[in-house]
């Protein structure tokens, strides 16, 4: 195949590659209607540890998401078998957003409405997966360096099928949703219960499976039965001391102001919810390299917000003040509903180019869980050329694409260096140096290894092992306009 020679006129591009601290770029010029570019940021040395954990919301609406996660969850799976290697070495777990009536300071109020003590207590969970796994409340799943030797796993059977039964984690948890703080106790060094679930060197991910907004509370006297002050003992308690809208509730008094909202975010200044950059904080400061955390959400999606008036299923004739349903969708048993998750799309913001969203109100969540997939195989290293690459001058004989390569090394630090890395002459003498080759297919299956999309083309480098083992290919591929 054959790759067009670079222009000497180049123009010049914002670095849109995810790697932080990277210079600008320069790419061949070309005719505008060719525009678009595809950045690649491939680590010369993937790093193929991933622990994986799923805070799944396991509160009395869940039961039909649940099932939905746990029927989808091959086609995640299955994008990260397409990884550099096949399969990550992954550990993968799941706690749930019940605390019971715990607050953030350790403190409990016993039972109270519905919640029981600290509930799961951010304990990972097997569920009835239990009989078929050992040696920890997770499942391992590790290729070894010898790629002769068979895959040690803690479990017996297939991996979606031991997740399946883990992802269904009941409907019986506390109303008060507590995601965040449940995250912050499962990932606590000191949780004995699940310790060698992280690994120093690993990628992170921590991806939400929930209907309603994070409640994680500074104390428990949110929960108080006194209704006088805090209004009814619902859930709208989190929105109304949680979150505040710069327009139509600016204060926790007009929150309670029925009607539709915008601008709306967590309330920093609340007397009863914890602040969600702590947990931010906390999650990034698991990592020395803050860029090996991942953060997904499969969610209410947090537009419209409204407040409303509404009676509960079991006595119709008494109206409350509540957050009003964003999205709603058909499930097995009738219509599902999900809450607008301010905090929680907050929080996943706070991740630039290592978070992504879906909602959670579909009938089928494949999509969201591949995007999941999608993103983890990227922040990994990802080599396909995902778009279609613009053929920069459809006169001459074959394809000719255009792409600018460089090697960095020491990232992101104040000894970074970038080299333009040339392509690869006819017998890839000039090392180091790049090429684009057809991905292969699996003879068992017949579908791509690695690169399923678009021309099924990878980016390539010949003589990596002369590279610093902390280099990072970035490349810029010319690819063709879409009507997207």
């Amino acid at each position: 195949m054959r790759h067009a020679a670079f222009a000497s006129s180049f123009v010049s591009l914002a670095a849109v590659g995810l790697l932080a601290g990277c210079p600008d770029r320069s790419i061949s010029e070309v005719l505008p209607e060719q525009g678009r570019v595809e950045a690649k940021d491939i680590p010369v040395n993937v790093n193929r540890d991933v622990d994986i954990l799923f805070l799944i919301d396991d509160s009395q609406s869940m039961a039909d998401k649940q099932a939905n996660l746990a029927a989808n969850f091959p086609k995640f799976i299955n994008v990260l078998k397409t990884i550099q290697g096949g399969l990550p070495n992954v550990h993968i777990g799941v706690v749930t957003s019940d605390l019971g009536a715990r607050g953030a300071d350790g403190v409990t109020a016993g039972a109270v409405s519905g919640c029981a003590n600290a509930g799961k207590a951010g304990n990972m969970q097997l569920f009835t997966a239990m009989p078929l796994v050992s040696g920890g409340p997770f499942l391992s799943d590790i290729q070894p360096i010898d790629p002769t030797v068979p895959r040690s796993r803690n479990y017996t059977g297939n991996l979606e099928d031991v997740f399946a039964l883990m992802a269904k984690a009941g409907s019986t948890g506390c109303g008060f949703e507590q995601h965040l703080e449940a995250m912050k106790l499962a990932l606590q060094p000191t949780n004995v219960v699940n310790q060698g679930f992280l690994r120093p060197d690993a990628f992170l991910a921590v991806i939400f499976i929930a209907d309603e907004d994070d409640c994680s509370m500074e104390h428990t006297t949110l929960l108080t039965p006194d209704t006088s002050v805090l209004g009814a003992q619902q859930s709208f308690r989190c929105t109304k001391y949680g979150i505040l809208c710069d327009s139509g509730g600016s204060s926790t008094a007009a929150m309670e102001v029925l009607g539709l909202k915008t601008k709306c975010h967590p309330n920093d200044a609340s007397a009863y919810l914890t602040k969600v950059s702590g947990y931010v904080d906390f999650l990034k400061g698991l990592k020395s390299d803050p860029r090996k955390v991942i953060v997904a959400g499969i969610m209410g999606k947090t537009d419209p917000f409204r407040v409303e008036k509404r009676a509960p299923p079991n006595d119709p004739n008494t109206l409350f003040t509540a957050l009003a349903h964003s999205c709603s969708y058909t499930g097995a048993n009738g219509v599902e509903v999900a809450d607008p998750a301010i905090r929680l799309k907050f929080f996943l913001d706070q991740f630039p180019n290592r978070s992504t969203f879906a909602q959670i109100c579909q009938q089928d969540l494949s999509s969201g869980l591949q995007q999941i997939g999608d993103l983890l195989k990227t922040v990994i290293g990802n080599p396909c050329i995902e778009g279609k690459l613009a053929d920069v001058d459809p006169v001459a004989p074959g394809p000719q694409y255009d792409c600018a390569v460089s090697s960095v090394t020491d990232p992101g630090t104040a000894l970074q260096q970038e080299t333009l890395m040339p392509p690869c002459n006819a017998t890839a003498t000039n090392t180091p140096c790049w090429h684009l080759v057809p991905d292969m297919l699996d003879a068992t299956t017949g579908e791509y290894k690695q690169c399923p999309n678009s021309d099924h083309l990878m980016l390539t480098i010949e003589g990596k092992d002369a590279l610093p083992t902390d280099t990072h290919v970035i490349a810029n591929c010319v690819t063709e306009v879409t009507n997207n």
